[in-house]
């Protein structure tokens, strides 16, 4: 059996928990430059497609372990729901952005 990918897998009405490489460049609190957040959006549609329930975690940083408003996921999880067309909820506590069909 080979590897398997996503594509292979059945996750109608499943939780699936994605983690990205979503380090984007933020400059006063606007995206810079979206790429990293394009090329999870195949992914994304794919399991968005299939019924999937999805929690999507990546982080910007934290230095010396506290929170930094200007590290945030927010401005990525407003550019994805635009890039999607659907809404993405961010969850501050879990730093995740939540998309559920």
């Amino acid at each position: 059996m080979g590897f398997q990918s996503v594509r292979d897998l059945s996750v109608a009405g499943k939780r699936v928990f994605l983690r990205a490489d979503l380090n984007v460049p933020l400059k006063d609190g606007s995206i810079t430059d979206a790429t990293r957040i394009e090329a999870t959006l195949p992914t994304l549609d794919l399991l968005v497609k299939g019924g999937a329930k999805i929690m999507l975690a990546a982080h910007l940083g934290r230095p010396k372990g506290q929170r930094e408003p200007s590290m945030s996921l927010r401005p990525v999880a407003v550019k994805l729901a635009d890039m999607l067309g659907r809404p993405v909820a961010f969850d501050v506590m879990l730093a995740t952005l939540l998309l559920v069909p």
